[in-house]
C-alpha cells in the first residue's frame, strides 16, 4: 500500500475556503482505499505553517498514478495553485494492511 500525504499552506487566510474546496474535489477519487482532507489544527509556534492536510491511501504505485493522471486531479491543481503558499508530499510503501 503507498500512503500520500501532503501538506498545504495558504497565502492569504481569506482564500481558506476557497482552497479546501478546491482540495475537497479530490475526494472523489475512484483511485484511492481511503482518501481525506482535513484542516490542521496544531498551529503551535515550532510547527511549519500548514493550513490544510490531505491524506490519502492507494493500492500501488499504478493506483497513485492513475490518481495523479485523472482530471479531476489537475481541476484541483487549477483551483488550490494560484492561492497557496506551501505545498510539502510525500508518498511511501507502507507494510500496514
Amino acid at each position: 500500500m503507498i500512503r500520500h500525504i501532503v501538506f498545504f499552506s495558504v497565502k492569504d487566510g481569506e482564500d481558506r475556503n476557497r482552497v479546501e474546496e478546491g482540495l475537497k474535489m479530490l475526494a472523489a477519487t475512484p483511485h484511492a482505499r481511503f482518501f481525506e482532507i482535513g484542516r490542521n489544527l496544531n498551529h503551535d509556534a515550532i510547527s511549519a505553517p500548514v493550513d490544510f492536510v490531505v491524506y490519502g491511501e492507494f493500492e500501488d504505485e499504478a493506483a497513485l498514478a492513475a490518481y495523479k493522471a485523472d482530471p479531476l486531479y489537475q481541476r484541483s491543481i487549477d483551483a488550490v495553485r494560484p492561492i497557496r503558499e506551501l505545498r510539502i508530499a510525500a508518498d511511501f510503501v507502507s507494510a500496514a494492511k
